[in-house]
C-alpha cells in the first residue's frame, strides 16, 4: 500500500516537473514569430535576426531540457 503511494506521488511529481517545457514550448513558437515578422517587414535584417532566433531557441530549449531530466531523475532515481 505505502509503495504505491510512493510511486505515484513519482508520477506526479514528475508531470509536474515537465510543466516547465510548456513554457518553453511557447517561448520558441513566440521567438520565432516575431523574427518571422520581423524578417518579412525588412528583408535586410534577415541575418542579424535569424543569429538572435537561433540563440533564443537554444536557450528556451535548454529550460525544456533541464525540465526533462528532472522528470527522469525522479522516476528513475528517487
Amino acid at each position: 500500500m505505502e509503495g504505491n503511494i510512493v510511486l505515484a506521488a513519482k508520477f506526479i511529481g514528475a508531470g509536474l516537473a515537465m510543466i516547465g517545457a510548456l513554457g518553453a514550448g511557447i517561448g520558441i513558437g513566440l521567438s520565432v514569430q516575431g523574427a518571422l515578422q520581423g524578417m518579412a517587414r525588412n528583408p535586410d535584417a534577415y541575418g542579424n535576426l535569424l543569429t538572435n532566433m537561433i540563440l533564443g531557441i537554444a536557450f528556451s530549449e535548454a529550460i525544456a531540457i533541464y525540465c526533462l531530466v528532472i522528470a527522469f531523475l525522479m522516476l528513475f532515481v528517487l
